[in-house]
Parts: C-alpha cells; structure tokens; sequence
C-alpha cells in the first residue's frame, strides 16, 4: 500500500478510500469507534479550542493563531476547506505539514477504511489527529466542518468551545431555524469547560439553555467581553488595549474579541499569550474573507473575494461594499442548496454588471441559469466556468479604472479558481 501512496497525492489517495467530498453522513459512532482502534484519546494530552458557526469561525480559528504563534506556542490549527493544496487543512508552527506525512498517515488508514465506512471529512480528520499527536504542539485549534453535535471533531473533548454565530445555511442537515442550528451547534459544549458564543444581538436560547443544562460557564460577546471600536478588550473588570491596526469590520472586531476571550480562559495552561503583547499584529492573513488585492496594479481596479454563501455573510460583504466610490462588477457563483434569493439581495443594488459562474464539475453547484433567475432586471454581462474566471477578469480589468471594484463571491470554489499569487497584491 504504501508503493501506491507514494505515486499520488495526499488527496487523491484520500478519495480513493473514502469517495467523494460531496457524501456528507455525520453522526460519531464511526469516529469513535475509529479512534478507539487508533489509540486517539477524546481528551488529547495537549489545550483543545473548538470552533464552530455559521460565519467567521475559520476568521476567529486565524485570531487565534496567530496570537498564540506570536506568543512563543507551538500551535496546530486544522480547518476546511483548502483553497490550493490539500496540506493547507493542517498547518503546526504556521506552516503545512509536507503531502508526503498526510499520505503516510492515509496509507496506515487504508485497512481501517475497509471495515469502517468512513467520510473524506472523517478520515482527514482521523489523519489530522494522528498527525497532531506526532508533532506534539502546545495547543491545537480545530475547525468544526458542518454544524457541530454530529461533526467528525466533536469526537474530541475540547477544553473551550467557541461558537462564532448562528445563521440560515445547511438547513437540510441542520434545522430549519436558527433555535435548530443553534441546537445542533451546541453540541460541541462540554461539561464544566467554558462556551464563548459570539451572536451579541440575538443570541440563540437553544445555546444558552444547553450551556446552563450542562452546566458550562458561558461567556456571551457584549454581555461578558467585548471589544469596541477604540481597540479596547474587556471583561468585568479586566481590560486590555489590543495595538492597532484595528479593524473597521464589526464582525472581524467579534471574531477577534472571541480569540482574544479564548486566550484570556486559557492564560493559566499558556500564559505567554496573555496579556497581548503591543508588537504583536492582529491582522492576519485571511483568505477570501472581505479581502483586498489588486493584482493588476494601482491603476487597475482592486479586487475583493469574499466566500459568502449564506445571507448573513453576503450582508456582512455589503457593509463592506457601503461608501465605495467608482462601480461594482461582480462575479458569483455558487451552490444549488443555498437561498440564493436571501444570498443576492444584499448586493442587487450594489452591482453595477454581473458575471455568472458556472462548475460543471460540482453536481451541487447552481446553473448561472438559476443565478439569473435571482437578478431580474440586472445587467449581465456573461455567463462563463470557472475554469475561465481568471482570464475574465484580466480582460475586465484592462476596461476599468483604479476606483472600480471587482468583486468575486459565493463560494469556496470560487476562491480556488483564483491564482494563488494574485494573493500576495494586497493593497
């Protein structure tokens, strides 16, 4: 087996165990019943933060890096979904693990997948965990894939549990409400161990009342922390200046204000990290999240990707649209199981001329037909695949001026057909 595993790459040898990405079948029993063969403890012998919500938990997963990675830790943080490479979805030290080391870990997996149905999700996790236990960092921050209860790294007892927010997405395997998602997004909470919950202005009762049914301390952004626009954290009577820059989205503000409450919890286990530190920077790098490039140089339009899917990230993507100078044109994609209604509204009024995205590859994705049908009225300029975005919005560019704005959104796949070195133009 391990001959084969040399001659493909991680995620191709992945997929040959366990299929498709697209098959999705959560529920714990294969994982623990996976780990338990492996020798994987549910309580790993290093500090664990969970991270789970609708929007911003892969922003507050970047927080938290970061701030531990500048305070001296050794940090792993395993997320989803990679952009480019597969290695990107387990990063120690701040850097991916080499192909070769998720390969050798699948290959040991091999036998394993014959007897127990396991996920693409599920066996990339089961590797993560094999691979955190090997390089022994000083904490490990683990993204929850979808939802949280049922969700392959809920099978892991995390010290902190941080749900970001709880909005409209998945309702198919998740609830048709918010008190539904919520529900299910609490289900990462564990006993005794502290929930830090980010909705500052309607929380979720289905959170609040499992964090008091399980008795874990619950601390809510804006009732117990915050952190405003001046760069002030605080909690009860403790408060702490974070060093500029700070940032002008309110709900980076709040991603950041929950991994700063995570360090704070966890400042008696790691205490390097606490209190921040002025040369520390808390801007990190976050790909397609309301990001700035300009690839094609100052006097070509800048660049914004954003992997808004759902409604209350496309909102958050408007507010960052609101006072722009110069016009919009937009390039959107994505998938069939969203409200693609909800998704668009927020920007109908903003965009100038539309690009419809087609993935004939992706048996989930929306048909720029279905697209158009949620923009009556609009000017669309094309329809085109994926494959041709780039070259589409080079040709675009060179018509445009500097105060013009390219905007691609929708989707996670959207980001992926984007070239990786555009990302190192940041304006």
């Amino acid at each position: 087996m391990s001959g084969m595993a040399d001659a493909e790459d991680a995620e191709s040898l992945l997929q040959r165990l366990a299929g498709s990405p697209q098959r999705i079948e959560l529920g714990l029993e294969r994982m623990h019943a996976a780990m338990q063969r492996l020798g994987i403890p549910a309580n790993l012998p290093f500090p664990v933060i969970t991270v789970a919500g609708t929007n911003g938990k892969g922003s507050v997963l970047a927080y938290l890096e970061a701030l531990y990675q500048q305070s001296g830790y050794r940090c792993a943080a395993y997320s989803s979904p990679h952009i480019w490479r597969f290695a990107e979805r387990l990063r120690v030290a701040g850097a991916p693990l080499p192909d070769r080391l998720w390969r050798e870990k699948f290959a040991a997996l091999a036998s394993l997948a014959g007897e127990i149905p396991l996920t693409y999700f599920e066996l990339s996790t089961l590797a993560a965990l094999l691979l955190c236990l090997d390089e022994a960092p000083d904490l490990a921050i683990l993204e929850v894939g979808l939802g949280g209860r049922l969700d392959a790294v809920n099978a892991v007892d995390a010290d902190i549990a941080i749900i970001s927010s709880i909005d409209l997405d998945h309702q198919a395997l998740l609830g048709p409400d918010r008190e539904s998602i919520g529900r299910e997004k609490a289900g990462i909470l564990r006993s005794g161990r502290p929930v830090l919950y980010g909705d500052r202005e309607s929380p979720c009762a289905s959170v609040l009342t499992a964090a008091e049914q399980r008795a874990a301390p619950l601390w809510l952004l804006g009732r117990d922390f915050d952190l405003d626009a001046s760069g002030c954290w605080q909690a009860g009577a403790t408060s702490v200046p974070v060093p500029p820059p700070m940032l002008d989205s309110a709900a980076q503000r709040a991603n950041l204000a929950l991994a700063l409450a995570a360090v704070y919890q966890l400042r008696a286990r790691l205490p390097q990290a606490w209190p921040p530190q002025e040369r520390w920077r808390f801007t990190p790098r976050l790909l397609g999240r309301s990001q700035w490039l300009r690839p094609w140089g100052e006097d070509r339009p800048r660049l914004l990707v954003d992997v808004a899917h759902n409604p209350q990230a496309v909102r958050a993507l408007a507010a960052t649209l609101a006072g722009q100078s110069g016009r919009i044109f937009a390039c959107w994609g994505m998938m069939a199981d969203k409200d693609l209604a909800a998704s668009v509204a927020p920007l109908r009024a903003k965009v100038d001329a539309w690009a419809l995205l087609a993935m004939p590859d992706n048996p989930r994705a929306a048909s720029p037909a279905q697209l158009r049908a949620e923009l009556p009225g609009a000017e669309i300029r094309c329809e085109l695949s994926l494959i041709d975005l780039p070259e589409h919005l080079r040709r675009w560019a060179a018509e445009l001026g500097s105060d013009d704005i390219l905007l691609c959104f929708g989707s996670f796949h959207v980001l992926s057909a984007l070239p990786s070195e555009w990302f190192g133009h940041a304006p």
